[in-house]
Order: structure tokens, then sequence, then C-alpha cells
């Protein structure tokens, strides 16, 4: 994926409110509901979501600009590129001159080396050890330069991940997935998925004497107007003064189109409405609601009535 502050046409030096009024502006605009008939669509509002998910949040933030996570917010791994002579991390050697393997194998016996390019083996808590706390004791190969046999057992679980609007969530969808064999496959997302949930491909993973599973992990995408709070959704909406004062109505964001919502007459600003039944879908039982919260918009400009009746009220007591 490409940098996010590209993705969201954001400096590096952007403030937290620059970076969430750009997703918002670009999260519109390319919505999924906006671009039916865009093929690419889909895909940008995807990439548009994982940057804000990235520049959006202070510490993963501080992650990527630190280098310590890439584009997709995933981790950097160590760096086992067998190109590099002692290309550890930062290009760091080993103690002793000892350089990267070109290859592992892994079996009952854990990691072993084969095909060193020379050096002394590593003695105990050197890098095999440091490979199997890496991986849990378990092979994940994850570039081109990790290359592990696992022809004496199954193969590794690839993990993936797809993006899917709160509308998709709802409605159910298809997304495409591209499998460590480099093939692509659609993935049937059921309607009522949440956050975090998991789909298995059976076979569809890292190969061995019997391949690995394929584990698509959902990610709910930020959306421009809804937050999800547990099974609830919150929006925020602006309402005129007057209407405020006097009473009126404001239209509302939901997962199923806009609706409109009666404002009683002297209503506080920060007065939450709910409406049943318009958050998350759950199975088995009654969908969540959607919690609207009121802001107070005052008229732009200058308005001297508006003023003067203010003065008055604050003399008032």
């Amino acid at each position: 994926m490409r940098d996010p502050y590209e993705v969201l046409g954001v400096g590096r030096k952007a403030t937290a409110d620059e970076i969430k009024k750009s997703f918002r502006k670009l999260a519109k605009k390319h919505h999924p509901d906006s671009n039916k008939g865009d093929p690419k669509g889909s895909a940008r509002f995807n990439e548009i979501n994982t940057a804000y998910e990235i520049l959006g949040d202070e510490k993963k933030r501080a992650q990527f600009d630190a280098g310590e996570i890439d584009s997709e917010g995933k981790q950097r791994g160590f760096n086992f590129d067998p190109r590099q002579q002692g290309g550890f991390g930062q290009g760091q050697g080993f103690p002793g001159g000892e350089t990267i393997f070109e290859t592992f194998s892994y079996g009952p016996g854990g990691f072993q080396r084969r095909g060193s390019r020379g050096g002394p083996r590593p003695q105990a808590g050197g890098f095999e050890d440091i490979l199997s706390g890496i991986f849990g004791g378990r092979a994940q190969p994850e570039t081109a330069y990790e290359e592990f046999d696992q022809a004496r057992g199954k193969g590794a679980d690839a993990a993936l991940t797809v993006s899917v609007s709160l509308e998709e969530s709802v409605s159910g969808t298809k997304k495409r997935v591209t499998l460590p064999s480099g093939k692509e496959v659609e993935v049937a997302i059921p309607a009522g998925v949440i956050e975090g949930q998991q789909i298995r491909l059976r076979g569809q993973g890292f190969p061995g004497a019997l391949p690995g599973d394929a584990i698509v992990t959902i990610r709910l995408a930020a959306h421009p107007d809804l937050k999800i709070e547990g099974m609830n959704l919150r929006a925020e909406v602006s309402v005129p003064l007057e209407d405020a004062i006097l009473g009126g109505s404001v239209r509302v964001p939901t997962l199923s189109g806009a609706v409109d919502l009666k404002i009683p007459p002297r209503t506080s600003g920060g007065r939450t409405f709910r409406l049943k039944g318009k958050g998350l879908p759950q199975k088995n039982a009654e969908p969540g609601d959607l919690l609207v919260s009121l802001n107070i918009a005052l008229p732009e400009g200058a308005d001297a009535e508006l003023e003067a009746l203010a003065k008055k009220l604050k003399e008032r007591g």
C-alpha cells in the first residue's frame, strides 16, 4: 500500500484535526455507495480507511513514523535478506562475523541452519533461538527470504485481513484476497460480521506435506459519520441555533440511509437521542441502537440582534 500520508493527502506534520478532516472528505467521496459503478472504488475506500487507522491513532502514527510498522500497520520484522552480508536488522552483523543463513529448516528439532555463507555456528541464545522466540516455536514465513522446510508437517497458516465497510458488514459482500501462492480468490463475507471475526480457508495457506490454512480476519473500516460503540453506533449532528430554541428536524445518517430526527424546542447542546434498532445487527438478538448527539451551530457572521439578546439574557442572570 502507498504511504498513508500520501493516501490522505496530508503532510507529515499535519495535526490530528487536519488528518481527520481529510479522511472524512475522502471517505465520503470514495464511499462504495457513491461509486457503485467504479470497480476500483472499493479498493480505494479500503486504502483510505487503512491509512486513517494508522494516522488517526496517535500510537500507531508514532510507530509508523519511527519505521516500526509498515503502511498496512503490520509490524516490521527483521531483515532476513541473504544478499546482505550480516544483514540483520539495520544491516548489523552477528558477533564473530556471522552472516545471515540462506535457508532454514523447521522440524521436530526446531530451527536448523542449512547452507550458511560461513562464520561460526551460533551457540545457545544465538540466531536460531532468536527465530524461535519471534515465531513462538512455529514457522511463519512472511518474505521471500524466509524459506522453511515444512515437508515433515503441516504448512503454516497464512494471516490475511480484509477491510469491510459498516454497510457491507450489515448486508454481506464479497472480497478478493491474495493467497500465498499468488492466486486471487473471492471470499464471501456473511451479513452481520463483526470486528475481528475470522474466516478459515482450508488448505489455502503455506505449502507442506499438508498445506496450511488461510485465515481471513475482518476489519471494520472507519465510517465518516458513524462511530462503533459495542453493538451501538454514534453520530454527531449540528443543529442551527434557531431549531435548538424553537424546535425543528435534522437529517441523521444511518446504515440504511438518512432519516429525519425531530428536535423538540429548547434542546441543549450535547443532548443525546436514541434511535432503536438503527445500530449493528446481532445474531439471535435485537440489533443495537443509534445514539445521536447534538451540537448547536451558531449563525455565521455578526448578528446584532442575536448579540443584543445574548447580552440581555446575561444581564438577567
